[in-house]
């Protein structure tokens, strides 16, 4: 879903969402364990509609075995597979893996590229995971990171009319104060685990729904569905 809102008011909006944000989550940060850039990279393509927990789950075991460019570039593929199979699509995981690993030791001297356009070279690599390695290997900050609770909560909050990511972006980059663009994505992801969720968002107590255009919505259904279930109940 998403709220047309005028340009000026997004702005106002977006800004103090920012600092509730920033209040509610202090201490939020990049989710993925990893301890280099190669393995964040990876950590993040392993993360495509796969939980966090997952991948932090699966990636002990795989860094263990292969720990960095090199070594998963010559990776036996079966193995690596085996290896990533529970994060799901693990074959086309695997296949990207192993060619953006292939494509740094070959063009990058086995260190991660630091640059969005070199990144975005790599298989498997779109703006998202570009986003993130940047941010959180390199501290460089050139993008909003737009995830699933990211394009979700942008609509629901009226910041965005589009459902692309990379227009989702450019609406949010132009909304907020680029040193903030990636910790206001990585505060509203915690917030659509928390509160904001997909099917039943807890309007009742988030504290960013006198902000939310879209609260009273979906407390408007909340009620319908608890007054048809006890209707439901009582006959």
């Amino acid at each position: 879903m998403t709220i047309t809102l005028q340009s000026s008011v997004k702005k106002k909006r977006s800004q103090e969402i920012l600092v509730l944000l920033k209040h509610l989550y202090p201490d939020a940060t990049c989710s993925l364990n990893y301890e280099t850039p190669v393995q964040l990279l990876v950590a993040t393509i392993l993360s495509a509609q796969c939980t966090d927990e997952r991948v932090n789950l699966v990636t002990p075991a795989l860094f263990k075995r292969f720990p960095d460019a090199p070594s998963l570039a010559a990776a036996n593929r079966e193995e690596l597979e085996t290896l990533i199979r529970s994060t799901g699509f693990y074959r086309n995981k695997a296949k990207n893996i192993q060619g953006a690993c292939q494509k740094i030791v070959e063009d990058f001297g086995g260190e991660v590229p630091k640059r969005m356009e070199d990144l975005l070279q790599l298989p498997g690599v779109a703006r998202k995971t570009a986003n993130v390695v940047l941010a959180h290997a390199y501290g460089i900050i050139e993008g909003v990171t737009v995830d699933t609770h990211v394009k979700r909560l942008s609509g629901r909050l009226g910041l965005t009319e589009h459902t692309d990511p990379v227009r989702i972006e450019r609406d949010l980059m132009a909304l907020l104060p680029q040193p903030d663009w990636e910790n206001f994505s990585i505060r509203l992801i915690y917030h659509g685990r928390a509160v904001c969720k997909a099917r039943q968002p807890i309007c009742q107590i988030c504290q960013l729904a006198h902000l939310c255009p879209s609260a009273g919505l979906f407390d408007s259904s909340s009620q319908r569905i608890n007054s048809l279930s006890k209707m439901l109940k009582s006959v």
